[in-house]
């Protein structure tokens, strides 16, 4: 009988039984969060775990409980240096992966930022979209090589895709008033469309991508926000729930957090998630795009998972970064 998962499961009840020995799994962002949660569970069920951080000396701090576990479990941990923002870090990070050779069963695209102050990375794309997008974009494609058949790529994704779709047309914001979590919502919305883009060119080999929303919770990726700003909304959302009879609004922890993107990259069904976008350890419905849904309703915009706007995407994200993938 197949066990059901929900909001308040951990990435522990998940794995519950789970061997993960011989799976090799590479997780971006690693320093901190749920980013260090989701590497510990892994390791301590076996799993060889590649940690790729922009930070290497507050990794190695952060990740004393991932080689602790690793130990227990019969994992292993190492890191590797990768820096989001500066295609050159990406590109060097995947040569030397490349150059190691060693297959990967699972990719778990977990970093990144958010409703930053306005700002570009090192090449001239808009902090959020070039971080949290075409940063993934550029190394999952320049690795693609590395996945075993029948490997999984999960893209971290948030229920702030639903503040904005992509814009095309101006990726920058070089002719839009600038607003973060504006900004925050395309980024989002991006990664849900790659994981579309990259399951269809890949599925053929048993390769699957999806995209989670790992739930709120309370990370360093709130650093942006000014003090109170996260009360204040908690209050409005908790307003909202209570006027639609709804229960108020809870944070989950980093272990429950962290448990979709486990869930969706070892224990779900491949072709269940597959192209889709996953919430609570679910795949969630989806929510035409002109009918109202509050932040924490579940769901996910029709839009962010439209196979023809995924391919628009791709091919402006190949444009933007100067690089052709298949």
């Amino acid at each position: 009988m197949t066990q059901t998962f929900g909001a308040t499961s951990t990435t522990d009840d998940v794995l519950s039984g789970v061997s993960l020995k011989g799976k090799r799994v590479l997780v971006t962002g690693v320093s901190a969060g749920l980013g260090v949660e989701t590497a510990r569970a892994l390791a301590a069920h076996g799993a060889h775990v590649v940690g790729a951080v922009r930070d290497l000396a507050k990794a190695e701090h952060a990740t004393d409980q991932v080689r602790e576990a690793a130990a227990q479990g019969g994992g292993a941990f190492e890191l590797t240096a990768l820096d989001l923002a500066d295609l050159a870090s990406v590109r060097a990070c995947a040569d030397r992966l490349n150059a190691q050779g060693t297959p990967f069963d699972l990719v778990i695209a977990n970093a990144g930022v958010m409703a930053t102050p306005f700002g570009h990375t090192k090449d001239g794309f808009e902090t959020q979209f070039g971080t949290n997008h075409l940063g993934h974009f550029v190394l999952i494609n320049r690795i693609a090589g590395l996945l075993r058949d029948g490997a999984r790529v999960v893209n971290v994704s948030s229920a702030g895709h639903r503040f904005a779709d992509v814009d095309l047309d101006d990726p920058n914001f070089d002719h839009t008033p600038y607003v973060p979590f504006v900004a925050y919502g395309r980024s989002k919305t991006a990664n849900i469309l790659f994981a579309v883009a990259f399951d269809a060119r890949h599925r053929s080999r048993g390769v699957r991508a999806t995209a989670v929303h790992p739930g709120g919770i309370v990370t360093e990726l709130v650093r942006h926000m000014a003090p109170g700003e996260i009360d204040a909304m908690v209050s409005q959302i908790n307003e909202q729930a209570v006027a639609e009879g709804h229960e108020p609004f809870q944070f989950k922890t980093i272990p429950q957090g962290a448990a979709t993107s486990v869930w969706a990259g070892v224990v779900a069904d491949a072709d269940a998630v597959g192209a889709h976008y996953c919430e609570d350890c679910h795949v969630s419905d989806v929510i035409p795009d002109d009918q109202p849904i509050s932040l924490v309703n579940p769901g996910v915009r029709a839009y962010a998972l439209d196979p023809a706007h995924a391919e628009a995407l791709w091919t402006k994200s190949e444009e933007m970064v100067g690089e052709r993938f298949a």
